[in-house]
């Protein structure tokens, strides 16, 4: 039997606690199934970083990720970080440029229990992770972002064929075991060159997959359409800060941006990340919903299995899952779901029904 060793870095805000919540069930649903499959691998990242080695992204981090299979990656609160930290890439950016993690892929779906502002989506959206429009991660050296004057800021945008080929291919891969079909998502019409390149070399990769249907949509459509019609969409590739916008949305709209989960991967590693932010407000209290965290470690546990064909890293994902989506439907829910659980209190609920 494989063992998996995955990273374990806590973040900050709530990050610790959905973190933890998330080793205890993973821990639990390894115990449970008699699998010793995953190992764990603790590393400092943003705050606890900063503390010890005077640093948010260790090189002693980064040197250990190379060796892992995977790692959880709590959210970070950068924005609260000294200032000398500010100028450099934030811990995730930093992560996902160094590790090459281009394709950042974030569901949206309904969940039965918990009532959304739509009731009818399950997509995908295959978001370019290492250039567009986000200048912290576009550049080989340097930021993509600079000052002509106190008064003038330019910030750059940039798409290459190698990087759009490749999410492309990600994206027209995982229709074919979907519901083949593929929404390209750009700005063609305005940003001629860069989007325009996008939706084209996306439009030459659909060649090689005659049976997915292809469509496409300006960014700014295509949040209309989410709202209005977000059923008929399956899966969606676009730019760095298209996608990064448009799974907030989808995420809201099926339910809560507490429930959304996300994976970043480069074709071997695998980093699990909430889509949602790091909450301060609420931090150590006890209040965090730690599902966002561990529906994005399932997807790890998913990825890894595929990755590797083991079936019975894939039962232990699907465990996982299952048991996550009984309790909440059966009303076990934390208090941004309108219900009355800790943290603490639905972790227990998800580890008690696997025991069932």
């Amino acid at each position: 039997m494989n063992q998996y060793k995955i990273g374990v870095l806590y973040g900050d805000g709530i990050g610790p606690e959905i973190v933890k919540s998330t080793v205890k069930v993973v821990t639990a649903a390894c115990r449970h199934l008699r699998h010793d499959i995953v190992s764990w691998k603790y590393l400092p990242i943003g705050w606890e970083a900063i503390d010890k080695v005077n640093t948010p992204v260790p090189l002693n981090t980064k040197e250990a990720l190379i060796k892992l299979d995977g790692w959880i990656m709590g959210p970070h609160d950068s924005a609260s970080y000294p200032d000398k930290y500010k100028e450099l890439r934030n811990p995730s950016g930093e992560l996902r440029y160094v590790f090459d993690l281009f394709a950042n892929i974030r569901p949206a779906k309904s969940i039965a229990g918990v009532e959304g502002l739509v009731n009818d989506a399950d997509l995908v959206i295959y978001r370019e992770n290492t250039e567009g429009f986000y200048p912290d991660r576009n550049m080989h050296a340097g930021v993509g972002e600079w000052k002509v004057t106190p008064d003038v800021a330019i910030s750059a945008g940039v798409f290459t064929r190698k990087a759009i080929t490749r999410i492309a291919v990600a994206a027209f891969e995982a229709a074919m075991s979907r519901k083949k079909k593929v929404t390209i998502v750009h700005k063609a019409n305005v940003i001629k060159l860069g989007t325009g390149m996008f939706k084209e070399v996306c439009l030459e990769v659909a060649r090689d997959y005659p049976e997915v249907k292809v469509d496409d949509y300006h960014i700014d459509a295509m949040t209309a359409h989410l709202v209005r019609n977000i059923s008929e969409f399956d899966v969606i590739v676009t730019e760095n800060m298209f996608g990064d916008i448009l799974s907030d949305l989808s995420g809201e709209l099926a339910g809560s941006l507490g429930l959304a989960p996300s994976i970043n991967t480069n074709n071997h590693q695998v980093m699990a990340q909430a889509t949602h932010g790091s909450a301060p407000e609420i931090a150590g209290q006890n209040k965090a919903n730690p599902v966002g965290m561990l529906l994005s470690t399932v997807m790890m546990l998913e990825w890894l299995a595929v990755h590797h064909k083991d079936k019975e890293l894939r039962k232990l994902a699907n465990l996982i899952e299952q048991s996550i989506f009984y309790v909440i439907e059966k009303g076990i829910k934390t208090s941004d779901l309108n219900g009355t659980e800790t943290t603490a209190s639905f972790t227990k609920a998800v580890i008690d029904k696997m025991k069932e």
